[in-house]
């Protein structure tokens, strides 16, 4: 990269602020108060992002007699569900490609759940009036590079024989160029039905208000501190309380797992995005992009993009950071490195926009595990159940995973807990130093197969085979 290049990119981020730009709305919404004293419930939901938060609706929604309460170590939405890119797709195993290589007997009601799955939250935003600029506009994953569009096309026609390509054209460079204009662009399948795109704070927020609305009790800046077993039920401590319930669920995610055995299967990922001023009606006509559909490249370091509802370009992806020990801190949420790059990144998708200036730049843990979807489970002889593992298409998987939750808890067989994916689980991730050797020597191999024609090395072959992966 030359260095006037870099001069000219860098200088569109000099007004940048280092804050996830959903959070920074004005509708946001005031904390509750945090609990103190002792408080007893049917159930105590751990996490305020939308794992719990699907968790506690849905519970209402099955018994509304039911006691609820929601635990959040900080402010709803706060984490990972108010810094993510808004992408909600119906997919429950990180796309089609990664659930038909995992579970190829179980895909096809995968994806009917899956379907199912979105149609409820769209139908969820309706009936709870959940203003969150839901937009079901679908995604385009685009190639950038010949042999991409080549292994597209490919994966269409593969697709189309096993019956699962419903909803999805194949574009080619024209037609995908037609759609968005970029000079990177060679090809895309258009998936015109599986993804809407939404504000996430703003989701979070009016997930929030609609537990509120049906009884749910909500306490913030109450972080969990310590799960036990209490007479029939469990009691979980907080620095000024307890609660003490006769089931649990946790939707905590990349945060430590109050059940211990869980936390060796995820590893925190920080992912990182940009946000542009809102885009001229001149500038929106340069590229396109009349249909608002959302974006991805074909790369294994990927981008994603998409439209805000004024009009704003959200750029993220293509950096996948692993901190040593997989610790999960604040400071690791700002990296103008990799900014930098993001930035000229951007322009080269989209060379007719230089001079558009970036307003907010900003990082966040994704809780990702080896077979890059959710797993589930239970502990406590069946009174706390838990759902992680996301992998960074958790804005609608979760909706489904808490549903898996409650089912659990309930001691149901239903068509959710007779999954493969529900009764298996990943494999952990390796003790200290072996974890972060590994995820590194994934990532160099990921960014040569990207400059090498798509071609996977020997590593990433082994780790094909041994079903291992590494990804945001």
């Amino acid at each position: 990269m030359a260095p006037s290049a870099m001069n000219r990119w860098t200088k569109s981020l000099s007004d940048a602020q280092p804050v996830p730009y959903w959070l920074e709305d004005p509708g946001k919404p005031h904390p509750e108060p945090a609990l103190t004293g002792a408080e007893t419930c049917d159930l105590l939901v751990v996490g305020g992002g939308y794992s719990g938060l699907w968790t506690a609706l849905i519970a209402k929604e099955r018994d509304p007699g039911r006691d609820v309460v929601l635990l959040e170590g900080r402010e709803v939405g706060w984490a990972a569900s108010g810094r993510n890119g808004g992408f909600c797709a119906a997919s429950l195993t990180h796309g089609l490609a990664n659930g038909l290589s995992r579970w190829p007997d179980e895909i096809h009601k995968l994806e009917e759940l899956g379907a199912r799955n979105l149609d409820e939250i769209e139908a969820a935003v309706a009936r709870h009036d959940l203003d969150c600029d839901f937009e079901r506009t679908g995604e385009i994953d685009v190639a950038t590079e010949t042999y991409q569009a080549w292994e597209l096309r490919d994966w269409y026609d593969e697709i189309s024989r096993r019956g699962l390509a419903d909803g999805i054209e194949f574009l080619d460079a024209d037609a995908v160029r037609e759609q968005v204009a970029s000079p990177t662009f060679e090809a895309g399948l258009h998936d015109r039905r599986g993804v809407a795109m939404v504000h996430p704070a703003k989701l979070a927020w009016g997930l929030k208000r609609a537990c509120q609305r049906l009884g749910v009790r909500v306490h913030e800046h109450t972080p969990a501190l310590d799960l036990k077993a209490y007479g029939a039920g469990m009691a979980v401590r907080t620095p000024y309380g307890q609660v003490r319930a006769r089931q649990v669920a946790l939707g905590t995610n990349i945060f430590p797992s109050l059940v211990k055995r869980v936390r060796a299967y995820t590893v925190p990922v920080y992912d990182y995005a940009l946000m542009t001023e809102p885009l001229t009606a001149d500038q929106l006509a340069s590229i396109g992009w009349k249909n608002r559909q959302g974006l991805g490249d074909s790369a294994n370091q990927f981008h994603y993009f998409r439209l805000s509802a004024d009009n704003r370009v959200l750029w993220g992806g293509y950096d996948a950071i692993y901190p040593y020990g997989g610790r999960v801190r604040a400071e690791y949420d700002d990296r103008p490195e990799t900014y930098a790059k993001l930035a000229g990144h951007f322009f080269t998708c989209f060379p007719q926009l230089e001079g558009v200036r970036f307003t907010h730049a900003w990082g966040g843990a994704i809780d990702t595990c080896s077979r890059f979807s959710a797993f589930f489970g239970t502990a406590h002889q069946g009174r706390v159940a838990y759902a992680a593992g996301y992998t960074g298409l958790g804005v609608g998987a979760t909706r489904f995973g808490a549903e898996v939750m409650l089912d659990l808890l309930a001691g149901e067989r239903t068509e959710r807990t007779e999954l493969e994916m529900v009764r298996k689980k990943p494999l952990p991730f390796p003790p200290e130093p072996f974890a972060w050797t590994g995820i590194a020597l994934t990532k160099w191999s990921l960014a040569r197969a990207d400059s090498h024609g798509g071609r996977r090395n020997l590593w990433l072959k082994a780790m094909d085979r041994l079903g291992l992966g590494f990804d945001s």
